[in-house]
Formats: C-alpha cells, sequence, structure tokens
C-alpha cells in the first residue's frame, strides 16, 4: 500500500516556503495531496481556478504531487481521499498553539486522523503568502520567495493597485 499524505492551505499564493514543506513530504512519503481551501472567509486574492493553476505549475517537477480544491472540513476531505495523515509547516512557535488546536480538532472528528508537522528550513522560515501578497502589492521583488513558474501572476497584484 502506498502512502500519502494531504497538505491543506490556501495557497494565495504558493510560495518557496510552501514548496519545501512538500519536498520534505515526499521524503516520507509516495504521494502529496495539495488541497487547496475555498475558504471565502480568509477572502483571498487570488480565484481557486488560479491557484489551481500555480500549485499545479509549481509542483509539476517534484514527483507524485496532486493537486485538488476542497470545500469541506479538511477531515471529510481526508476520508473521500481514504488519506489520514496531514501535513502542516511550522514556521514559528505562534504557528504552533494554532496548529495544535486543530490537529486535535481534527482528530477528535475522526480517531485515524493524523497530523504530522514539518518546519521548513531556515531561509523559507520567514516566508508567508499574505508577505509576498504586500511585497508584490508594493511592487517590490518576490522573485527569492516563489517558485519562478508563478512571478507573472503576481503581477495581477501590482495590477490591482495601480
Amino acid at each position: 500500500m502506498r502512502k500519502a499524505c494531504i497538505y491543506p492551505g490556501t495557497f494565495d499564493p504558493i510560495t518557496n516556503g510552501h514548496i519545501d514543506v512538500i519536498k520534505r513530504a515526499l521524503r516520507f512519503f509516495d504521494k502529496v495531496v495539495v488541497a487547496i481551501a475555498l475558504n471565502d472567509a480568509k477572502k483571498p486574492f487570488f480565484s481557486i481556478d488560479k491557484r489551481l493553476e500555480m500549485v499545479s505549475l509549481a509542483t509539476s517537477n517534484l514527483g507524485d504531487v496532486e493537486v485538488k480544491s476542497f470545500d469541506t472540513l479538511l477531515v471529510d476531505f481526508a476520508k473521500k481521499e481514504n488519506i489520514a495523515t496531514v501535513i502542516r509547516g511550522l514556521r514559528a512557535v505562534s504557528d504552533f498553539e494554532y496548529e495544535l488546536q486543530m490537529g486535535y480538532a481534527n482528530s477528535s472528528l475522526w480517531d485515524k486522523f493524523e497530523t504530522v508537522y514539518l518546519m521548513p528550513t531556515l531561509q523559507n522560515a520567514f516566508i508567508s503568502s499574505s508577505v509576498v501578497r504586500s511585497i508584490a502589492y508594493h511592487s517590490g521583488d518576490v522573485s527569492h520567495l516563489v517558485p519562478k513558474e508563478i512571478l507573472g501572476y503576481l503581477k495581477e497584484i501590482n495590477a490591482s493597485h495601480i
């Protein structure tokens, strides 16, 4: 039986930090399903279709990575995919408290549910999608923060305020 995991998030946009976590997950799992949450509550800049495109482009050369969207509870998506393990990236101690609560909540909904926490490398630890959006909005250089495959999409952020 192949071992797979789910890497959920909004990926608005995908960053080098996300890619770092996916690569690390592929060391332990045969397959990573990147699950993009619709999550309108976060008011994402990019549509779900654009986020699916960007993540697909950015992960196309990483190996067995599948990209899907979901608009349900994560546990329900995991059950539908028949994958009980989720990976989450931890950049800082501040991420840990929230992620711990979410992990406990999810395992209370499905007793087979497991959360594995992975840290990005130090060079990627400060990168977040909101930091990338802010820099791009102010016409800053984000080429060192995101996969080169999605740089063209980030021009939309800058153009939105002109």
